[in-house]
Order: C-alpha cells, then sequence, then structure tokens
C-alpha cells in the first residue's frame, strides 16, 4: 500500500491497537497458520495438534518500576503474563523463553533474584523454561517471553466466535491491581519527599498481591473443561474490561450489554477507591493487569457456568449495529471505549 512519505501521523493519534493492525496490513499467512494477529496468541497447525506462540514484553519504567518491584515478584509476574495469553485460547501451556536487556546496574545476584521468581511461576504451572538470552542495555531492564503451547483443533477458543444472545462470563474480581499500583505509587511518592517515611502498606495484602504477584487461570480452563464447557470466544482481560470486551466485539462482529451491578470488583478495591476518589467501576472497566478471563457460552449453558466457581455472568453478546454499551443501575446506558492505559499516548 503506498503511502504520502510527507504525511507525519503521530503514534497516540492510532492508538495502540489500530497501530498493529496498520503495521500488520498486508501480511499474508500460510495455510499452516490458523490464527494470526489480532487474538492473544497464534496457532499453527501440526500433525495432530495446534502450537500456539505468544509473547509478551516489559520495559523499565513503562511496565514496572524497580523502587517498590521485587525483582522476584518481577521474573514470576512476567512469565504469568505471557503463560495467561495461553490460557485465554484454551490452550496447555509447555514452554517458555526468557530474553533480557541489562544495563550495568544489575549484578548476578539480581539476576539469580528476577530468575528465582520466574522458575516458581514455571513450576507452578509445569511449564519448561527452554532458553535464556541476555544483551547489555543503555536503558534499564527490558524482559521479553514468548510462551508455546499446544491445543486440539477442536478446542481452539479465540475471539471471534461470539453470536447474538450468547453469555458474557467473567472470572474473578476487578480492579484490584489497579488499586494495588495506586497505592505503591503514592508511598513511592511519599518516599522521594521524605526517605525517612515508613511505607504504609498495612491492610492492602490483596491488593498489594493481585499487581506485584498475580496468578494465571488455569483452574478457569481447567474447570470449564470438566464442565464440558468450551467458550465460543475468550479473551485476556490484561488492560481493562472495556478493552477487553471491545476485542470480543470486534472480532466477532458483534456488540454487547454489559450490566455493571454484575461486574465483580473486590470489597478492599472498592473501598480504597472510594478513599482515593476513585469510581470503583471506572477501575474495574479501565484498569489494568488483572489477568482475568472474558469469555461468551451460549444461553443453554447458563446454569452449568453460573455454578462454576469464580465466575460472574456479567451480560449478554448482542448484534453489531446495536453497539457495546455499559448498562448502569440508573441513568441512560454508556457506550463502552477503551480508556486504559495506551502504550504510545504522550506523555
Amino acid at each position: 500500500m503506498n503511502r504520502d512519505t510527507n504525511t507525519r501521523t503521530e503514534l497516540y493519534e492510532l492508538g495502540k491497537y489500530k497501530l498493529l493492525e496498520r503495521l500488520s496490513d498486508g501480511i499474508e499467512l500460510s495455510s499452516n497458520t490458523i490464527v494470526g494477529h489480532g487474538h492473544d496468541a497464534s496457532a499453527m497447525a501440526t500433525n495432530s495438534k495446534l502450537a500456539l506462540s505468544a509473547s509478551g514484553l516489559m520495559l523499565e519504567g513503562v511496565h514496572f518500576n524497580l523502587t517498590y518491584f521485587p525483582l522476584k515478584h518481577l521474573g514470576y509476574k512476567a512469565v504469568v503474563s505471557v503463560l495467561s495469553r495461553l490460557y485465554a485460547m484454551n490452550a496447555t501451556p509447555h514452554q517458555v523463553q526468557i530474553n533480557m536487556g541489562l544495563s550495568r546496574r544489575f549484578s548476578v545476584e539480581n539476576l539469580d533474584e528476577l530468575m528465582s521468581g520466574a522458575k516458581l511461576a514455571a513450576q507452578r504451572d509445569g511449564v519448561d523454561i527452554v532458553g535464556i538470552e541476555a544483551v547489555s542495555s543503555y536503558t534499564g531492564l527490558t524482559l521479553s517471553l514468548n510462551a508455546l503451547g499446544l491445543c486440539d483443533p477442536d478446542a481452539l477458543v479465540s475471539r471471534t466466535g461470539a453470536q447474538e444472545h450468547h453469555l458474557l462470563c467473567l472470572s474473578g474480581r476487578l480492579g484490584a491491581a489497579y488499586l494495588g499500583l495506586q497505592v505503591l505509587e503514592r508511598e513511592r511518592i511519599a518516599f522521594e519527599a521524605n526517605p525517612h517515611a515508613q511505607p504504609q502498606l498495612t491492610g492492602y495484602d490483596y491488593l498489594l498481591e493481585r499487581v506485584l504477584k498475580p496468578e494465571t487461570r488455569r483452574d478457569v480452563t481447567d474447570n470449564l473443561r470438566q464442565a464440558n464447557i468450551l467458550p465460543s470466544a475468550m479473551t485476556l482481560v490484561h488492560e481493562g474490561l472495556a478493552s477487553a470486551l471491545l476485542h470480543i466485539c470486534q472480532r466477532s462482529a458483534v456488540g454487547c450489554r454489559v450490566y455493571a451491578d454484575r461486574i465483580p470488583i473486590d470489597p478492599q478495591a472498592t473501598s480504597l477507591a472510594e478513599e482515593m476518589h476513585i469510581d470503583p467501576l471506572t477501575a474495574a472497566m479501565n484498569g489494568g493487569e488483572d489477568y482475568e478471563l472474558l469469555f461468551t457460552v451460549p444461553m443453554d449453558k447458563h446454569e452449568t457456568v453460573a455454578a462454576l466457581p469464580d465466575i460472574s455472568v456479567i451480560g449478554h453478546i448482542t448484534t453489531a449495529d446495536t453497539g457495546a454499551y455499559l448498562v448502569p443501575s440508573h441513568g441512560d446506558d454508556i457506550r463502552i471505549t477503551a480508556q486504559g492505559w495506551n502504550a504510545i499516548a504522550p506523555e
């Protein structure tokens, strides 16, 4: 596609996802590739299974701040974040590769700590760490991970299968990771103003764990499988519920209605949000790093899916022409827009 080379479009004008769509324009997939760009992972056909690959990138100063992020927890979270993408495709992870960009301020002992967390996360999900690479960096710490998994051809779930009247289901509770980050940022600012001040972290254990040491939702895919439920569509909630909803709506060419009073928000997150004058629902819709699963199932699976542990039915799929809307307890419906973190927004 020819484009005017004299025209300059700033990255933030497109936003992350429109930019990725533009960059993938014109890429043709081979017949072996079943799922490509625009999903939580890619999938390739092999002799009897589908081989899936998911990647993740974490940059110091953008995705984490080592002022308050222990390296062991960072290694753990990095592995969880990339394995979660495979679970969102209903695949079983088997291998993970870890690539690091390192500045001279990191010691061997620092990296031992980082890898101890990565090894623990891999061990907990039965995944092999099959490759580690390290290169020098002038900009701090960079982590790039790639996870490989397998899935039966008839068990693969992507973002494209949602249909009208299907139920929207969500694992876990939202907003806690975002609120936990607000606590850490608050204490960081206080420390910079007064290095002798003691951090005020008592009572925030759950929120801090959600942001510093999240877990994969392997239990959710296992429970769905045991209940003989194959979601029609599924995606990872890691940049806010709004983004995840729009991913499914756009890829499946559908709309949705999500009921505000059905969105599960942790009581501790609600309490802190009110203390900080943050709308808890805004934190759930647009906060990030929850690593929960959003999926759809046919209406006749309602009783079965509602009985599963830690699953909430939060709405239903509509036709594309009706749009994607949040239905509040009072007042008019609100069009859903992705207002979460934008990796390429101007500072």
